[in-house]
């Protein structure tokens, strides 16, 4: 299994960073990696989308529900994807009016080694990338 833990201080509210995660109906704007999302269900209390992978010669598809405690936390629950487990939060944790950190977990294992050799290496620098990207799309679109 692998286990990715990250956080950062950023120079956005807590709201605005939540709000930035939970609009994976952009992700395809700004993440590089990202083929495509699409929004399954989407309600005060969750959010289940579809997001597709597509670097380089591999495509692959997951879909997970977060649940969400606006603007604290989301919770992430693998539904369907090449993953045999993949769980996690993010968390938003207040500092300032327009400051706070923000956290990613994620647990994940693949359901097979041949996934795991294919697939991991470009997980792996997915999940590392993901709050750079977060707050760098933060900076690009200013007045969300």
């Amino acid at each position: 299994m692998y286990t990715i833990n990250k956080n950062a201080i950023v120079l956005h509210s807590n709201e605005r960073m939540f709000r930035l995660v939970d609009a994976v109906e952009h992700y395809p704007d700004f993440l590089p990696w990202c083929g495509g999302s699409e929004i399954i269900k989407r309600d005060e209390a969750t959010t289940i989308a579809k997001i597709e992978i597509k670097f380089k010669s591999i495509k692959q598809s997951f879909t997970t529900k977060n649940s969400k405690k606006y603007p604290h936390s989301m919770s992430i629950e693998l539904i369907d994807g090449p993953f045999k487990r993949l769980n996690g939060s993010w968390n938003f944790i207040e500092i300032e009016k327009n400051s706070c950190k923000v956290e990613l977990n994620l647990n994940y294992e693949f359901k097979n080694i041949i996934l795991e050799k294919l697939i991991s290496p470009i997980f792996n620098m997915i999940a590392n990338t993901f709050i750079d990207s977060f707050v760098k799309r933060a900076e690009e679109i200013k007045d969300a």
